[in-house]
């Protein structure tokens, strides 16, 4: 695993160069969800502090005895009964995608007194069976978690349909960030990273490249 991840990074290097970016300017994020253990610590143990993961309660049992140091991201659809949870435990939660959870985020974000960083997920193809907001109301609600909830929204992510070329889907992305101030990018995963780089990703999210197939047992 430790070998994997040296070429996952010189890979993003590459890509960053290729693309005119500067180096280091890409974070990567392992996707350790459903991973067992013994595919995570030698990632770990080789240096990786960015970690992804789809559900509050099976990272809190994962990370939680393992987490200072670490920057730990909520990548997967979060319910608003589970966003207290998620608001103390995540640096960054990925998948803000409708006003009841914006609203629900702010109320926690203030009982708290610290907020996670935000992002947006768009439904960039506009699939039915993907969660994320609308490509078309994107503006929209990105100007109402701002101005009605008073959150600050650091980036967007957005998942390519499967099977697509997946760059005019990561270039629309980029222009609905541009046209709306917003500064980061959670786009590319394994098989498409280096493309996301190319158009702009300043964080990829890679699992199978670098841990192998999912363990679901």
């Amino acid at each position: 695993m430790s070998h994997a991840l040296a070429r996952i990074q010189d890979r993003i290097a590459v890509a960053e160069a290729r693309a005119g970016r500067q180096a280091g300017s890409v974070t990567l994020v392992a996707v350790s969800k459903t991973q067992p253990w013994e595919h995570i610590a030698p990632v770990l143990e080789a240096g990786q502090k960015v970690y992804g993961e789809n559900r509050v309660q099976e990272a809190m049992e994962r990370w939680g005895p393992r987490r200072e140091g670490l920057e730990l991201r909520l990548i997967g659809p979060l319910q608003t009964n589970k966003a207290r949870e998620a608001v103390d435990f995540f640096d960054v939660i990925e998948t803000l995608d409708r006003e009841k959870l914006a609203r629900v985020l702010a109320e926690e974000i203030q009982r708290v007194g610290k907020a996670p960083r935000l992002y947006v997920q768009v439904n960039i193809g506009e699939e039915v069976q993907k969660a994320g907001v609308a490509p078309s109301e994107a503006d929209a609600f990105l100007a109402a978690c701002r101005e009605s909830y008073s959150l600050t929204i650091e980036g967007l992510m957005c998942i390519p349909p499967v099977g697509a070329d997946p760059a005019p889907y990561f270039a629309s992305l980029r222009a609905i960030a541009a046209l709306n101030g917003v500064e980061k990018l959670s786009m590319g995963m394994s098989d498409d990273f280096e493309i996301a780089i190319a158009e702009g990703a300043t964080s990829v999210r890679v699992g199978s490249a670098l841990f192998g197939d999912r363990h679901y047992g």
